[in-house]
């Protein structure tokens, strides 16, 4: 019986000191840091679109379609 005990013993703290090991450990990387890389990207992503959009819907657009009805609109 009293063998039986240490072996329980034993194991128990093979068990601590491996969830020791896993609290002490800074190595690795965290959920919270992806979820700011993803946010960041995300957030990065949608003003580069939204800068594209303002681009395109004041500049690139009025010209393009006053191009268009220049080349179709041709009187001569």
């Amino acid at each position: 019986m009293g063998e039986k005990m240490e072996h329980v013993k034993h194991a128990a703290e093979q068990k601590m000191w491996k969830v020791r090991a896993v609290l002490v450990d800074r190595s690795g990387e965290n959920f919270i840091d992806s979820a700011i890389k993803i946010l960041m990207a995300v957030v990065i992503g949608a003003l580069l679109l939204a800068g594209l959009y303002a681009l395109f819907s004041e500049n690139v657009l009025p010209t393009l379609s006053r191009r268009i009805t220049e080349m179709f609109n041709y009187a001569g």
